[in-house]
């Protein structure tokens, strides 16, 4: 049963402009978090991220969101939930499993929802954080969406059914809470940088089990924990645009620790393929070398990707790659793709350049993917051949290729292809 809530507000939300100064950002982050309490909650997280550059969302989150999540005001319930589905809408689109803030967003469930059922039990009333706990374990549970229509004003002062009572709210503790979690690890450097002291590790075990052992924080490990958030904000940055050499540098040692900590999804892999293909490769390796609950839903990317050059680049690099691979049945990374990627990767990009050809017939496209598409795939498969990856006189692996380049003959690049593997390899 959900809680009885006002209509959404339709009041518009004006465009916020760009801001860059520590100063300037902060002013502007209170100024979004007064003003925007009457509006909905999805509303005000899109203003905080129109305002803001991508790069500097995660940053900004952790100067000026954090310390209002974690104020203990009760008149600013309002802000504290739109604060709270701010940082739950950063990462919407991944579960929120992997959100960086995961931690910071269980710890403040966990230590109101205390408060509100200590209140319960003591004056037997309503404690006023309960609509906070409330969109806390939303958030927490992935349903955050839920609360996008309603503004913070509406949720803090909507009345609660008894069902929905902090004291009926539980969590399973162990999928929020991991002290080992990136998310974790960042928290506690939020907290320490600034001179507050971070829940203590006795109190954090007692809240979860007694046989969760109590970590020990140094100034190394500090040190390693703000160098893995710092890859993390290349990698997202990775997906919009090309890194420079300082940053791939920076990144690319730091991959196989990202790649654990479980941050990076398949929604990842495409567009860090399409602007830094030479990232993609350590990153991709990582991924299903590492201890990965489900390396396939990355693997079952790559047959998907256009054939682009930078697709193509990737695809090559791995057929190349001799890391080795726990996958029973494969010693080596390149065998896997070439057995279990590359076929349908050919496929896939023959299927994509025949549509490309009728949507150029029909009028629909006007550039010169299809022409494009075709020449890379030629190439591609002829360096294969010269690689001794494929071999030229395999029906099962060129009789498909070969086919294709009958087709598009009058290209001079399918022609000579099909010259190529029918001398065997050579002219």
């Amino acid at each position: 049963m959900q809680p009885r809530l006002l209509p959404p507000t339709s009041l518009p939300l004006s465009p916020q402009p760009m801001v860059t100064g520590s100063t300037e950002v902060k002013a502007s982050v209170n100024k979004l978090l007064s003003t925007a309490h009457s509006l909905p909650c999805s509303k005000g997280a899109l203003a905080f991220t129109q305002m803001l550059q991508p790069m500097a969302r995660f940053q900004v989150a952790l100067d000026a969101l954090l310390p209002i999540l974690d104020s203990t005001t009760p008149a600013e319930i309002a802000s504290r939930i739109l604060v709270s589905f701010i940082l739950y809408t950063l990462y919407a689109p991944h579960p929120i499993a992997v959100n960086p803030f995961k931690s910071a967003l269980f710890v403040t469930y966990t230590n109101e929802r205390e408060k509100a059922v200590s209140f319960a039990t003591k004056e037997g009333g309503v404690s006023p954080n309960e609509q906070l706990v409330w969109a806390l374990w939303k958030i927490l549970k992935g349903d955050g969406n839920d609360i996008g229509p309603y503004s913070p004003s509406t949720l803090a002062r909507s009345p609660l059914p008894p069902k929905l009572r902090a004291i009926n709210l539980v969590l399973d503790d162990d999928l929020y809470n991991s002290i080992s979690d990136l998310d974790d690890s960042a928290y506690h450097y939020f907290r320490n940088k600034r001179g507050q002291s971070a829940p203590s590790d006795t109190n954090r075990v007692s809240q979860r089990s007694s046989r969760v052992a109590t970590p020990e924080y140094s100034f190394e490990r500090d040190k390693q924990n703000e160098r893995l958030i710092y890859a993390v904000k290349l990698l997202l940055a990775a997906r919009d645009r090309v890194l420079n050499l300082s940053e791939q540098r920076t990144l690319i040692p730091l991959l196989p620790d990202v790649a654990s900590s479980r941050m990076v999804t398949s929604l990842d892999i495409t567009p860090i393929v399409t602007y830094n293909p030479t990232i993609a490769h350590p990153l991709f390796v990582s991924l299903i070398t590492n201890p990965n609950p489900e390396p396939m839903t990355f693997i079952d990317v790559l047959p998907h990707l256009p054939p682009t050059l930078a697709s193509f680049d990737l695809l090559g690099r791995l057929l190349r790659d001799q890391s080795y691979i726990k996958v029973p049945g494969y010693s080596t990374v390149a065998d896997f793709v070439r057995l279990e990627v590359l076929g349908q990767f050919i496929t896939r990009c023959i299927g994509w350049i025949e549509q490309a050809e009728r949507e150029q017939m029909e009028g629909l496209i006007s550039d010169d993917r299809f022409e494009k598409g075709l020449q890379h795939l030629c190439r591609f498969f002829m360096s294969l051949i010269k690689l001794n990856i494929v071999d030229p006189n395999s029906d099962t692996d060129c009789a498909e290729v070969c086919s294709f380049c009958l087709h598009y003959a009058r290209f001079e690049e399918a022609n000579s292809l099909y010259r190529f593997i029918m001398s065997g390899g050579g002219f």
